[in-house]
């Protein structure tokens, strides 16, 4: 999956809820997501054929190249968000920017994002 904002977004959610339940359910997904319970199947399914997602019927669990695909969509996140913070952007706005931005911004920029994160810790 190359930058599928709707596949990434889901990989996103599942390994948050995967640091806050022992067990992920398609019915947390959707209440993550804020999406229909079959939208959650539909992209499950299509997780599963890529080879980023296993299930046991009820729960959901990352493969080791899912939960390394969904790491680094969230690393995108977190560093765009907090380089829009230091920039002045309230962090509600950085937020819901960051979660756009993480699917289509450029490697260089991204790159050039993550440096100047860095150089201001």
């Amino acid at each position: 999956m190359k930058h599928n904002q709707s596949g990434e977004d889901y990989l996103e959610a599942i390994l948050l809820l995967s640091g806050e339940l022992e067990d992920v359910h398609q019915i947390e997904v959707a209440r993550k997501m804020g999406v229909s319970q079959p939208a959650v199947l539909k992209a499950l399914k299509i997780l599963k054929t890529n080879g980023y997602i296993v299930t046991d019927g009820l729960h959901i669990f990352l493969t080791d190249e899912g939960r390394r695909y969904a790491e680094e969509v969230y690393h995108r996140h977190c560093t765009i968000r907090e380089f829009l913070i230091a920039h002045g952007v309230n962090e509600q706005d950085a937020d819901t920017d960051a979660c756009e931005m993480e699917h289509c911004v450029s490697a260089a920029t991204f790159a050039a994002m993550e440096k100047f994160v860095k150089q201001s810790k």
